[in-house]
């Protein structure tokens, strides 16, 4: 298991999270303005992720999502989720 958080206070880009190996569930929330939260678990796809804003319905998105790697993830340029000066958490399980 491995935590963390994450700013960017540029432009905001899709970026990568290294925990030192391959996650098998990732959940990214952006407590901030939006609120918003993506999970992606093992055997969905690259960029995919099950993502909810505020007190909404869950839906599955399929591009700008999360994207496993061998050493971490990738969290994509999904803008309710990755907003420039807004902190995000993230929890991977291995």
């Amino acid at each position: 298991m491995a935590v963390g958080r994450y700013l960017d206070t540029g432009t905001v880009a899709a970026f990568n999270i290294t925990c030192g190996f391959q996650p098998m569930y990732v959940k990214v929330a952006n407590l901030a303005s939006t609120g918003s939260q993506v999970e992606w678990y093992q055997g969905m796809a690259a960029a995919e992720g099950v993502k909810r804003v505020t007190a909404g319905d869950f839906t599955l998105i399929t591009t700008l999502g999360i994207t496993q790697l061998s050493y971490g993830f990738t969290v994509g340029l999904d803008l309710d989720l990755n907003v420039t000066s807004e902190q995000i958490s993230w929890l991977a399980l291995g």
